[in-house]
């Protein structure tokens, strides 16, 4: 089709019939209204293994174990969901009272390579958003770029680099619906600072101040990891940890003015030089976050019952 009017027309109507209207989403949030009694005003995603093991079944010690009155929806019985394929994630939303605190749960999420657009892998927190929602707190395993950071530590997310965004991906192209957001969002408080703030008052009780930082998050689309050139350059503008998510589910819940905080789990150290042997692999990621969900569990859990306070 030539460069015309009628081609710029058909891909706007395109754009807009490859997007969640703000009914749809209605749908969805009804469907989960009508079958629970909680209002819960935190929601939280899980990430790589921080809720199942490989086998997506249930760990001891992990975050979805600790719920107490559980009630789980898996995606596919949700209106206009799609499902989550990767290994380590369950695929079901969670309500139930963590540590007497009424949440939702996201027990795996949807990815950019599993073949999905971002508007699609973000549309869960405008659900939340539609439920009740006010605060996010989004987890992910993800490659330690900053030297100083060793496997099993906390990154909690201080910024971003949207590099997907940089390539013109983005989980808010397309019309905007004024009812979310909106057109044009400011990311510069994208981590609520107050939280950031419980996250480092939560790790000094603890005693895990040497494992918690606070750093710059990055999200590439995957599904491969990546080179040592690439490594090194997002090295140099700033980056300290850098996975596959998270990213767009942040601007989307800043775009419906949701309050967020992030955290990564170190689960692997980037490989820089030419001369390291070493390479990534999901399976140590999952092992990885499989040995650390007890203490996880316990981080989240004192985050959660601080932020309850706080709301």
């Amino acid at each position: 089709m030539p460069f015309t009017t009628e081609f710029l027309h058909t891909t706007a109507k395109n754009n807009r019939q490859n997007t969640y209207t703000f009914e749809t989403l209605q749908e969805s949030a009804q469907y989960l209204l009508d079958r629970v009694k909680l209002r819960p005003k935190i929601a939280i995603i899980c990430g790589s293994g921080m809720g199942t093991n490989e086998q997506n079944e249930l760990c001891p010690g992990s975050l979805t174990e600790s719920i107490q009155n559980k009630q789980c929806f898996p995606y596919e019985d949700i209106p206009h969901f799609p499902v989550s394929t990767v290994k380590g994630h369950q695929g079901q939303m969670v309500f139930g009272y963590l540590q007497g605190v009424p949440i939702m749960c996201m027990q795996g999420r949807f990815h950019y390579y599993e073949g999905y657009p971002l508007w699609k892998c973000s549309m869960p927190v405008r659900v939340m958003k539609l439920i009740g929602v006010t605060h996010l707190i989004a987890t992910n395993a993800a490659g330690g770029l900053n030297p100083t950071y060793k496997v099993g530590d906390i990154m909690m997310v201080k910024d971003h680099v949207n590099m997907m965004g940089f390539a013109g991906n983005n989980p808010l192209q397309g019309p905007n619906d004024d009812r979310f957001g909106p057109r044009f969002p400011p990311m510069s408080k994208a981590y609520d600072k107050d939280i950031l703030q419980i996250g480092q008052q939560v790790a000094e009780e603890m005693g895990i101040s040497n494992l918690v930082h606070k750093g710059v998050y990055t999200c590439l689309g995957g599904p491969n990891f990546e080179t040592v050139a690439e490594l090194r350059m997002l090295k140099m503008i700033g980056v300290d940890a850098v996975g596959m998510s998270t990213v767009h589910e942040v601007i989307i819940a800043r775009h419906c003015d949701l309050s967020v905080f992030a955290f990564s789990l170190i689960t692997n150290q980037c490989v820089t030089t030419y001369e390291d042997n070493e390479e990534a692999n999901h399976e140590e990621v999952i092992d990885v976050a499989k040995m650390m969900q007890p203490l996880l569990q316990d981080f989240m859990s004192r985050i959660v019952i601080s932020l309850s306070n706080m709301i």
